[in-house]
């Protein structure tokens, strides 16, 4: 068995004194692991970072195996995203959502998307971690799709309204538009106009609501029934929003 694709580094983990355990997000192939011999080495070391793109060519004798890869780097941008804290929490939070998709199931939509972001933070003067985060807060609400849990967002669930929808049912995951929520607003959640594709104000609170709702969710339908608990590096980004927030706020 012997493929070739592209695929962007999620992380490593030891194997024996000089290899490693790779795992990459590709387009073809979905979330793959194989094995690197040398992973540990100088030139390899480096090029195995969380964010970068390689070429990859995995053998194996059956499907089934965990099989090797042989690796070339494309494009290195795990300096430039690791740079800054909140880069980092963000580009760790992306890596972690990744890994709750089942393994070796394509998702090329995603991959896509997460290529071309982490391609345009890393290119920027000074990488902004809040543009991240909002692409971040869109990618959980799609994840939330890809694993069969979307949310509804198109209509009201109370008046069947297509405007002013402005909360989202904590129980259903359906939209509520504002004459629907009334009376009901401190039960529901916030909606966000950035995801379902309206202006953002650019204010830390907008992208916090969209945090809170995709969070959630996130738990209530995947964390929770996985026994899992939010990743520290969710937890870390939306500590450093609270803060934002509260600078702004003095």
């Amino acid at each position: 068995m012997e493929w070739t694709d592209q695929g962007l580094v999620l992380g490593v983990r030891q194997h024996g004194e000089t290899s490693v355990v790779l795992e990459l997000m590709t387009a073809g192939r979905g979330r793959h692991l194989g094995l690197v011999r040398g992973g540990r080495s100088r030139r390899l070391a480096p090029v195995l970072q969380p964010g970068n793109t390689v070429q990859a060519i995995w053998r194996a004798r059956l499907d089934e195996h965990l099989g090797i890869f042989t690796i070339e780097p494309v494009t290195s941008r795990a300096a430039r995203l690791i740079g800054d804290s909140g880069t980092l929490f963000a580009l760790q939070t992306l890596t972690g959502h990744l890994r709750l998709l089942a393994e070796r199931e394509p998702h090329p939509a995603l991959h896509g998307a997460v290529e071309a972001v982490l391609d345009a933070v890393a290119a920027a003067e000074q990488p902004q971690w809040f543009d991240f985060a909002t692409f971040i807060a869109r990618f959980e609400l799609i994840l939330l799709e890809e694993l069969g849990y979307g949310l509804d967002l198109s209509t009201c669930a109370a008046t069947g309204a297509r405007e002013e929808l402005l909360y989202v049912s904590p129980k259903s995951g359906r939209a509520v538009s504002r004459a629907g929520a009334a009376g009901y607003e401190e039960r529901l959640l916030p909606l966000a106009p950035f995801l379902t594709g309206g202006p953002s104000n650019g204010a830390p609170e907008e992208l916090r609501d969209a945090f809170r709702l995709t969070g959630h969710f996130l738990s209530k339908h995947i964390y929770g029934p996985r026994g899992l608990r939010e990743p520290t590096a969710r937890t870390e980004l939306l500590t450093q929003l609270d803060r934002l927030i509260s600078v702004q706020a003095v």
